[in-house]
């Protein structure tokens, strides 16, 4: 793609990504369910400017009563494409709070935070999902914890489920794949600037988001069970597509890679 246009498309992205901040203060004196709506044209925005095509399909989730949506992990662009579809509050680590423009953002938009570092208190976490469940909220998480490129996938993470299982939530399983898949994968070392321009250049990026069937929570006795239910459901969902390449190692061993560092 020529350059002006990429240029073009980053700040689009970057300004549409402003009136979400300016706004936010607005959308906060909202009840929880009316900030859906703006939250997801918001996020349609945000990925439509950056030249991303969104492709929905399967079931709707169900529309009423606690939801935990999990999905796989492959790029920061998952936040806003799952938020687009399914909007609910995230889960994301601590470091997100600190982050610049963004932070503030994801702090008024509900979103839990995570210390990944310190397992004392990942119970507390789990409470406080289980209080916006048993509201009759919808939580948003990436169980893998970081993201994965290739074929295979990581292991889903049980501690969010427990908070499923303590609020009695519906647990909707959410497939998501790019076409191309190089541009949108955020591994190793990558910078974010350098990943939001590979995006932003690149030529017919369509976004998949692929709802599938819901896990009743009740059917099963514990996290662990529950974990490996959910991603059964997401990887036997990409079992027939083709292979995904990841844009640092392209011609190369297409063996799963995953980022320690993920904004999500």
């Amino acid at each position: 793609m020529r350059p002006a246009r990429a240029v073009a498309r980053l700040t689009a992205g970057l300004a549409v990504v402003l009136v979400g901040v300016l706004l936010a203060p607005l959308t906060a004196l909202l009840p929880a369910d009316a900030r859906r709506r703006p939250a997801r044209w918001w996020c349609r925005a945000v990925i439509r400017a950056f030249g991303v095509t969104i492709r929905v399909t399967g079931a709707p989730a169900p529309a009423q009563g606690p939801l935990l949506v999990v999905a796989n992990h492959i790029s920061w662009l998952d936040i806003p494409l799952v938020a687009a579809v399914l909007p609910g509050r995230m889960l994301a680590k601590r470091e997100v709070r600190a982050w610049p423009v963004l932070g503030p953002l994801a702090a008024r938009g509900g979103t839990l935070f995570i210390e990944r570092d310190r397992l004392r208190a990942l119970p507390g976490t789990v409470r406080e999902m289980t209080r916006a469940l048993a509201a009759g909220g919808r939580v948003i998480v990436f169980p893998e914890g970081s993201t994965w490129c290739g074929r295979a996938g990581g292991t889903f993470r049980p501690a969010a489920f427990q908070a499923a299982l303590d609020a009695g939530a519906v647990v909707q399983p959410v497939r998501l794949d790019y076409r191309p898949a190089g541009p949108a994968a955020f591994v190793g070392e990558d910078p974010l600037a350098a990943s939001l321009w590979r995006i932003a250049a690149a030529r017919g990026l369509v976004a998949e988001v692929r709802v599938l069937d819901p896990i009743s929570s009740v059917q099963y006795p514990d996290r662990r069970s529950l974990a490996r239910a959910a991603q059964r459901a997401v990887a036997s969902d990409s079992a027939n597509r083709p292979s995904a390449s990841v844009h640092q190692w392209v011609g190369s061993s297409p063996a799963a890679v995953s980022s320690a560092r993920t904004p999500a």
